[in-house]
C-alpha cells in the first residue's frame, strides 16, 4: 500500500484510519487520567480515616502520660516530635497541591489535567532544581531526619523503614539511566499523576505515624510483661512496731501470680524458705529501735536462665506513737465529684478518740473509716488531733491533691477506640461511656451524641440509642466505612450535677 500511486479514495481511507487511531489513543489517555483522579480521591479518603485513628491514639497516649508519667512520658515526647514533623510536611504538601489546582475551575475534571507544565516550571530550572524544587526536597529530608532522630536506636528497624520510604537519593529508570530523585518522580508527568503521587506521600506520612504509635505501645506492653522488669514489693501489715513485736507481712511481685513459685529467695543476705502461693511470707521479730531494712531478691528461671527480681523496703520500730497515720484507701489523690474513702488511725488510740477535720473540702465518718468530698481547690488538708494515754497531745495534718475525674471514653458493646462490627448490628447497638483506667467504678449514662457516616450529614441523637434519623444514614454506610460517634454528652448516674470532661469518641468500622 506504501509503494505505487494511490487513488484519492485510498488516500481518504488512509487518512480516516489515522484519525481513528488518534481518537482511540486520545480516549485511552483520558481514561488513564480519570483513573489517576479516582485513585487520588481514594487515597485522600484513606488519609482522613488514618488521621482520625492517629488522633485517638495520640489522645490515649496523652491520657496515659498524665496518669503514669514515668512509664509513658518518654513515649509521648517521641510521639510529639514525630507528630509535629508529620504535620509540618503534610501542611507543606497541602499548600503545594492547592497551588497546582489553583487554575482548575473543576477540581475533579481530571481529563484536562494532562500537562505537567506547573511542576516542570516550578521544580526545575534548566537541568537543575529551582528554588521551589530545592525547598520541596529539603522539606522531605528534614522530615526524614526529624523522625529518625526522634525514634533513635531504640526503634532502629522502624527508623530504617521510614528512612528508606522518604529517601531522596538518585533513582535509576528501566533503561538504566540514573536521574535525580525529583526528576525521576515529577518531571514531565501529567498534573493529575503528580497530584496523586503527592497524596500517596501524605498516606505514607500518616501510616508512618500509625506504625510509630503501634510499635511504641506494643513495645511498652512487652516491657511490662517481661520478668526482668518485675519489682519486688514488700507489704507489711503496718509500718511501725513496738519493741518485741513480730514484723508481719509479705513480699510479692509487682504483677502477682499465685502460679509463679520462685526457685530461690534471699532475704537480708540469707536463704529464705517461708513461701506460699507465690508470696514470700514475712515472719521477723522487731528487736532494734529505728529503721530496719527488708531487702533481697527472688530468683526465677526464664528461657533457661536465672532472672533475679530485687526488692527493698524498710520498717520503723518505735517506743511510742508520735504521729497519726493517714492513708487513702484507693489512691494518693482525691477526686472531685466522687466519694473518696480514707482511713485515719493513730497507733494506741481508738478511732472514737480521734478528732478529724478537713480544710478545702468535707470529711464524713463512715463506720471505721471516712469519706472525703473534695472542694473546688487544687488541694485539701486532713487534720487529726488526739490525746495519748500519757497525756501527750498530738496534732497531725496531711495534704492531698484534688483532681477532676479524667476524660471518659465512648464505647460500643463495651469496646473502646475502633470497633469492627457487621452493618446489621450497628443500628441496634447502644452507645455507652466509661473510664476504663479510672480507680473508681463510676456508672456513666450517655444523654446525647452525634453520628457521622462518610458522605452523609451529621445526625444529633438524644439518649444512648440510635434514633430514626441516625438509622437512616447508617443504612447508607458501606463495607469498610468508619462511622464516627463524637460530641458525646454523659453524666454520672448518682451525681448528675457534676460536669464531666469531654468524652472521647468511638469509631465503628463496617466489617460486612
Amino acid at each position: 500500500m506504501a509503494g505505487g500511486k494511490m487513488s484519492p479514495r485510498q488516500k481518504m481511507i488512509n487518512l480516516m484510519y489515522l484519525v481513528f487511531i488518534a481518537m482511540m489513543a486520545l480516549s485511552m489517555g483520558k481514561e488513564v487520567l480519570t483513573a489517576f483522579g479516582s485513585i487520588n480521591e481514594k487515597l485522600t479518603k484513606n488519609n482522613h480515616s488514618t488521621t482520625q485513628k492517629n488522633e485517638i491514639a495520640y489522645r490515649r497516649l496523652n491520657t496515659k502520660a498524665k496518669d503514669q508519667p514515668e512509664k509513658y512520658q518518654p513515649l509521648k515526647q517521641k510521639a510529639d516530635k514525630i507528630k509535629d514533623a508529620s504535620n509540618k510536611l503534610n501542611v507543606y504538601i497541602d499548600s503545594l497541591k492547592a497551588k497546582m489546582l489553583f487554575d482548575q475551575e473543576d477540581k475533579k475534571n481530571y481529563e484536562v489535567m494532562d500537562r505537567g507544565d506547573f511542576l516542570d516550571e516550578n521544580f526545575f530550572k534548566g537541568d537543575k532544581y529551582s528554588k521551589t524544587g530545592t525547598e520541596f526536597v529539603n522539606e522531605i529530608n528534614e522530615y526524614r531526619t526529624s523522625v529518625v532522630s526522634a525514634l533513635g536506636t531504640e526503634y532502629k528497624s522502624l527508623a530504617n523503614s521510614i528512612s528508606n520510604l522518604f529517601s531522596t537519593e538518585d533513582q535509576t529508570d528501566r533503561e538504566g539511566v540514573t536521574k535525580k530523585w525529583l526528576n525521576y518522580h515529577f518531571e514531565s508527568f501529567p498534573l493529575v499523576a503528580s497530584l496523586t503521587k503527592l497524596t500517596q506521600m501524605q498516606v505514607d506520612i500518616k501510616n508512618s505515624e500509625s506504625n510509630v504509635l503501634t510499635t511504641m505501645l506494643s513495645g511498652q506492653l512487652e516491657s511490662e510483661v517481661s520478668l526482668s522488669n518485675y519489682k519486688g514489693i514488700v507489704q507489711l501489715d503496718k509500718t511501725a512496731y513496738y519493741v518485741g513485736e513480730k514484723v508481719t507481712g509479705k513480699v510479692v511481685l509487682g504483677r502477682y501470680d499465685a502460679s509463679m513459685i520462685p526457685d530461690k529467695v534471699t532475704l537480708n543476705g540469707r536463704n529464705y524458705t517461708n513461701i506460699n502461693a507465690g508470696q514470700v511470707i514475712l515472719d521477723l521479730r522487731a528487736n532494734k529501735l529505728g529503721d530496719n531494712d527488708i531487702k533481697g531478691k527472688i530468683t526465677f528461671k526464664e528461657n533457661n536462665k536465672e532472672v533475679d527480681v530485687e526488692f527493698n523496703s524498710s520498717y520503723t520500730v518505735i517506743p511510742e506513737p508520735n504521729e497519726a497515720v493517714i492513708s487513702a484507701d484507693a489512691m494518693n489523690v482525691v477526686y472531685r465529684g466522687v466519694d473518696n474513702p480514707v482511713s485515719v488511725s493513730l497507733p494506741g488510740v481508738s478511732n472514737n478518740n480521734l478528732k478529724v477535720t478537713a480544710t478545702g473540702g468535707n470529711i464524713i465518718p463512715n463506720g471505721s473509716s471516712y469519706i472525703i468530698k473534695a472542694g473546688k481547690g487544687t488541694e485539701m488538708t486532713i487534720n487529726v488531733g488526739a490525746t495519748l494515754s500519757s497525756g501527750k497531745k498530738i496534732n497531725s495534718s496531711k495534704k492531698f491533691r484534688v483532681k477532676d475525674i479524667p476524660a471518659a471514653q465512648a464505647s460500643v458493646r463495651n469496646e473502646f477506640g475502633l470497633v469492627r462490627m457487621p452493618k446489621t448490628s450497628v443500628a441496634r447497638a447502644a452507645i455507652g461511656a466509661g473510664l476504663p483506667d479510672f480507680v473508681f467504678d463510676l456508672q456513666l449514662k450517655v444523654t446525647s451524641f452525634k453520628v457521622k457516616v462518610p458522605g452523609q450529614l451529621t445526625v444529633l441523637v438524644n439518649g444512648a440509642a440510635f434514633n430514626a434519623a441516625a438509622k437512616k444514614v447508617l443504612a447508607r454506610a458501606k463495607r469498610g466505612d468508619q462511622i464516627t460517634i463524637f460530641d458525646i454528652e454523659a453524666v454520672i448516674k448518682n451525681n448528675t450535677s457534676y460536669k464531666l470532661k469531654k468524652v472521647l469518641p468511638v469509631i465503628i468500622e463496617i466489617s460486612n
